[in-house]
């Protein structure tokens, strides 16, 4: 642990160029808001305490991270960087360290940001090298090449933007030195803001040195200022976190059309094709094989499970050597034990399926236990909604229902029982025996057509 290390996030953006009505910071990167990715980043160095400086937006930013133990901080008014890190100043801690984060900045490494924090310095900042430094603030170098100030782009002379090294915005300074520099701020530039950066040129002039580190992992560091942006560091996320389930010895059709929105655990022997997307915590044990553009949340594969293209299945457990799909839709509650099959456009919900049962084809099966070895026929539905209420199903081992059968919940099938094609059930049907409910059969004899009329 660092100690001491408060942690301040800026997240009081707008983002006009997101052109979105909806707060920067809580727009998506891999299934979670941007904010998110760096209060994760931030625990992981264990600070005595996260601020996070908001604004645009602060009632939905704020109710989006109750689940968080973060101290929130309002900028009432956007009047630059230097301006929203002087609201944390009540919440800084006496004798302590502060590394200044950017909400915006979602792959930010936590090493990176530890041996920052760590560095020997009263004040240090991340920069990097870029082709295109436009927009950018320049580190400006002396001969000795010791960082003598931050130049914003729009200040900058045509030498200095020539400059490629530039500024991430991420900086670890000494409290009090910190809330000194931020006393002495002015807004004596084109942006008329109160630049963060400016504190650079100030630590010079008392006599402090300033370290800068050159990341290399450019992306690391990259913020999201537009869609396009967001949309460049979802494929370099998805591709890097590809590359570690390749590094796993996971088999994968096409590594650059994966997508894990949360996480996803694997056994050995893994197969998974194209365009899936995996959501939440996903844990895909040893065998398993998993067909095109599936989508999987908060779900666990068993061992040797097969599961078919075009399936979805959200919290749900599917045991070992089940086949699923294809287009097959597991609901919240669903869980399979080994050797089920759940076929071609059947759906489940908070239904629980025994060893050996058989759901192939074109069934609605919810709120319903099934037991071992039964068989449903294609078209089956349980009737579990009376428009109110939910009730449940229960069909024992053994059991085969046949074709279009309606089974009106409340209702029990016993062990071993039958239930002829067509019917519609209503009431317990008992064990070992055929249930058959249907209306009579008549025809009409001499009925006719009708014809299209001549108009």
């Amino acid at each position: 642990m660092i100690n001491n290390l408060n942690i301040v996030i800026l997240a009081a953006g707008k983002g006009t160029r997101m052109y979105s009505t909806k707060p920067k910071v809580l727009h998506e990167l891999a299934g979670k808001p941007l904010l998110q990715h760096v209060i994760d980043c931030a625990k992981q160095l264990n600070p005595v305490k996260i601020i996070v400086v908001y604004g645009y937006g602060g009632d939905a930013v704020k109710s989006s991270f109750t689940h968080e133990s973060v101290v929130w901080v309002e900028q009432k008014e956007q009047l630059g960087t230097g301006h929203a890190v002087a609201q944390a100043i009540p919440e800084l801690t006496v004798g302590g360290t502060t590394l200044i984060l950017l909400g915006d900045v979602p792959l930010v490494s936590a090493q990176a940001c530890k041996t920052l924090a760590l560095a020997d310095m009263e004040l240090a900042l991340l920069s990097v090298v870029k082709q295109d430094p436009t927009g950018y603030g320049r580190i400006a170098r002396d001969l000795s090449n010791n960082v003598q100030s931050i130049i914003e782009h729009k200040d900058a002379s045509d030498a200095q933007r020539a400059i490629q090294e530039v500024n991430t915005g991420i900086i670890k300074a000494d409290n009090a030195k910190l809330i000194n520099w931020l006393s002495r701020l002015t807004d004596h530039n084109a942006q008329k803001e109160y630049y963060l950066t400016d504190i650079v040129a100030m630590a010079v002039a008392d006599g402090v040195s300033v370290g800068a580190t050159i990341v290399k992992d450019e992306a690391s560091v990259e913020g999201v200022n537009s869609k396009s942006d967001l949309a460049k560091l979802e494929r370099v996320y998805q591709s890097r976190y590809a590359n570690q389930l390749l590094n796993q010895g996971v088999t994968l059709a096409d590594p650059l059309r994966i997508d894990v929105r949360g996480e996803l655990l694997v056994g050995k022997d893994v197969n998974i094709d194209v365009g899936c997307i995996f959501e939440g915590k996903v844990v895909v044990e040893d065998g398993v094989s998993i067909g095109a553009y599936c989508v999987i949340k908060n779900a666990r594969i068993g061992a040797g499970a097969y599961i078919a293209p075009f399936t979805h299945i959200d919290d749900a457990e599917i045991g070992k050597d089940n086949r699923i799909g294809p287009y097959a839709r597991l609901r919240p509650g669903t869980k399979l034990a080994s050797d089920a099959h759940i076929g071609n456009f059947v759906e489940l919900k908070n239904t629980q399926v025994a060893q050996g049962s058989k759901i192939n084809h074109l069934s609605y099966v919810g709120d319903t236990t099934v037991g071992k070895n039964v068989n449903i026929g294609a078209g089956t539905i349980t009737c579990n909604y009376d428009g109110v209420n939910k009730f449940r199903t229960t069909i024992e081992d053994n059991v085969f229902i046949g074709s279009d059968t309606k089974l009106v919940a409340p209702v029990t099938v016993g062990e071993g029982a039958t239930i002829g094609a067509g019917s519609v059930i209503t009431k317990n049907a008992p064990a070992g025996e055929l249930t058959i409910a249907r209306i009579k059969q008549i025809t009409l004899v001499g009925w006719k057509r009708p014809v299209k009329l001549k108009s």
